[in-house]
């Protein structure tokens, strides 16, 4: 015996009949419209933890490309949203409402679990890639799809008309933008949010040893010598003609300390290849990291080395 819907006061429930299908169009507009309402801000809680992380010399560069992605957010909001319906929330809701019709029971219950599933699938994914550690990148993910995922198991037992799914989501996506703003700039006046500072390194600290994933090596020595592998280093004046951010290097040199607004070392290789090239000191003074952001700030190369 299947089972077919049923409206009521309190919406829609199921009965003996015939089965509805685990997901609809109606699902899928629910899905992006929810998806594409938490993004504003989503995004003001990343703005907020990235001004406390090193920027790593992007500066004003960071702040023009944030505007550049709010002057496109009319054409991303909606292919993000969309993207999230098919890839976060309507595998979960599938799940959901297969397992409980398997098991039993109500299915709002695995609405609130099932969207790890795909969460920890692309993160593990996305961590084999290389891309990004997989905790961090799970607790985005699932979080961005679960309030999708519960709000289309919502609207269905309610059986709200789009129109009604959509303005509600856009009211709710004004009011949590506005609340998340306010929060975060008290949260930064009250210092909860602290900045970020990069650490002072003296001389000996910086001796050693600094390699990137990408094989490059920098071995910084107490009497002022270097030696470079495959390094990172700055074209030298009229000489670029492929226009690249940076030209690759190796062979020995000398470096020293350089202490200004942002602490580093003065890197100069000997030979004809690359220029004397400033390596900026960032990380924190447990993990110290050695970086260049090479070409446009806005749309350069970052290169970052850490302590071998």
């Amino acid at each position: 015996m299947g089972w077919k819907s049923v409206r009521g006061r309190g919406g829609t429930r199921e009965r003996s009949g015939e089965r509805r299908p685990v997901w609809s169009g109606g699902d899928l507009s629910t899905a992006v419209a929810l998806a594409m309402a938490q993004l504003p801000a989503a995004g003001l809680l990343g703005y907020i933890d990235l001004s406390g992380r090193d920027d790593y010399g992007a500066g004003n560069g960071g702040v023009l490309g944030g505007a550049f992605l709010l002057f496109l957010a009319p054409v991303l909001l909606p292919l993000l949203g969309v993207a999230q319906a098919f890839l976060l929330a309507l595998p979960s809701v599938v799940a959901a409402r297969l397992t409980a019709r398997r098991l039993g029971g109500p299915s709002w219950p695995w609405y609130l679990v099932v969207p790890v599933v795909p969460a920890a699938f692309w993160s593990a994914l996305l961590a084999s890639l290389g891309s990004w550690p997989f905790t961090t990148t799970f607790a985005v993910l699932a979080g961005l799809g679960a309030l999708p995922t519960l709000g289309v198991g919502w609207v269905r037992r309610r059986a709200l008309r789009p129109a009604a799914v959509w303005w509600r989501a856009a009211a709710g996506s004004f009011g949590l933008a506005v609340l998340t703003l306010v929060g975060g700039v008290l949260a930064s006046e009250a210092g909860m949010i602290p900045q970020y500072e990069p650490p002072r390194l003296t001389a000996a600290q910086l001796t050693g040893v600094w390699r990137d994933g990408s094989g490059a090596e920098l071995r910084l020595r107490a009497d002022g010598s270097a030696e470079a592998v495959k390094l990172p280093t700055e074209p030298a004046p009229f000489t670029n003609d492929d226009f690249t951010d940076y030209v690759v290097c190796a062979g020995p040199g000398t470096w020293a300390p350089r202490r200004t607004s942002r602490d580093g070392v003065l890197v100069e290789l000997d030979g004809d290849c690359g220029w004397d090239t400033q390596w900026s000191v960032g990380g924190t003074e447990d993990a110290p990291q050695l970086f260049v952001l090479f070409g446009d700030p806005d749309a350069g190369t970052l290169r970052i080395l850490e302590r071998a």
